[in-house]
């Protein structure tokens, strides 16, 4: 599959990015590359390979969910968000 100027556009509408025109056909060799190196992780044969197979037989180490609350951590965020207003942050209709 080849990353071009419609698909690009496409990708950039999607994710509210807007790419430079120095910079675009830098970044349509880059994901035409990671497009092609996917497509080649598609071809291998998995047939006999369990789907769950893992490197190691040890689980995932786990760790107590403690519920911290801070107001300095929550302003502190939200001090970087382009917008929020009574601590939520504010984002762009995305549903069209």
């Amino acid at each position: 599959m080849q990353v071009d100027d419609a698909l690009l556009a496409k990708l950039e509408k999607l994710s509210f990015l807007k790419i430079s025109d120095d910079k675009r056909d830098e970044i349509k060799g880059q994901l035409s590359e990671i497009v092609t190196f996917v497509d080649n992780l598609s071809a291998l044969n998995t047939d006999g390979v369990d789907d769950n197979f893992a490197m190691s037989d040890r689980s995932t180490q786990l760790r107590q969910d403690t519920v911290k609350s801070s107001l300095e951590i929550s302003e502190d965020i939200l001090s970087h968000a382009p917008r929020s207003a009574d601590n939520f942050f504010i984002v762009p209709k995305i549903i069209e």
